[in-house]
């Protein structure tokens, strides 16, 4: 190689150094806020779809389905205002957790979403497009790892209530959801048997 061809070369890989560089961060669809040391909030951003859902996967593999409702699927999100309108206790030992928001143009089952995120759960990265889910959607992740101790959340907390997952080995639980003013546990409701385990799961109704 010849040493104008060396120089052109050098000059090539600086140019396309200088280009990485300055390539700007995707923007986040939703910001995690952490209000004590295992309590979280996540906000969706504008410009994002109406509706959302939203479960965490942790280190130990426990997924959480943090926005459950009567019919079990997408909620109303509105940007700048925290999702359900609630906050949410991380228990410490479950360690570092991955936050899956769904956001989507109409709202989806959230039985189908779980299960594929079981299925997917030893992907490193996940996408929208990893998804079977109708309509269009966009998956934001975020990750959050609780720590002990922290001022407590003012609020009632709404008990959990282990759901036997539909995979053996899985487990899929509702998530402990801090909630301003709430001072009764919400209904029990049993879901239909279909054929993937049974329980009984503690249900809230959405935030209008």
């Amino acid at each position: 190689m010849t040493r104008w061809m060396k120089t052109v070369a050098v000059v090539a890989l600086g140019v396309v150094g200088c280009t990485q560089e300055q390539k700007p961060a995707a923007a986040r669809r939703a910001e995690l806020k952490a209000v004590s040391g295992s309590t979280m909030e996540i906000i969706p951003a504008a410009g994002q779809y109406p509706y959302c859902m939203l479960f965490t996967v942790s280190e130990k593999g426990i997924i959480r389905q943090l926005t459950m409702t009567r019919e079990n699927r997408s909620i109303k999100c509105d940007a700048g205002k925290r999702i359900y309108n609630s906050s949410f206790r991380v228990p410490v030992e479950e360690g570092k957790v991955k936050a899956y928001v769904f956001f989507s143009d109409q709202r989806i089952q959230a039985g189908s979403v779980a299960q594929q995120l079981y299925d997917l759960r030893d992907k490193p990265q996940l996408t929208a497009m990893d998804f079977r889910l109708p309509g269009s959607v966009s998956v934001e992740t975020l990750e959050f790892t609780p720590q002990p101790g922290g001022e407590p959340v003012t609020g009632a907390v709404v008990g959990t209530t282990d759901i036997e997952g539909s995979a053996e080995g899985s487990q899929t639980e509702e998530a402990e959801v801090e909630e301003p003013g709430q001072d009764m546990a919400p209904p029990k409701v049993t879901p239909p048997p279909n054929g993937g385990g049974s329980g009984t799961a503690t249900a809230t109704d959405a935030v209008k």
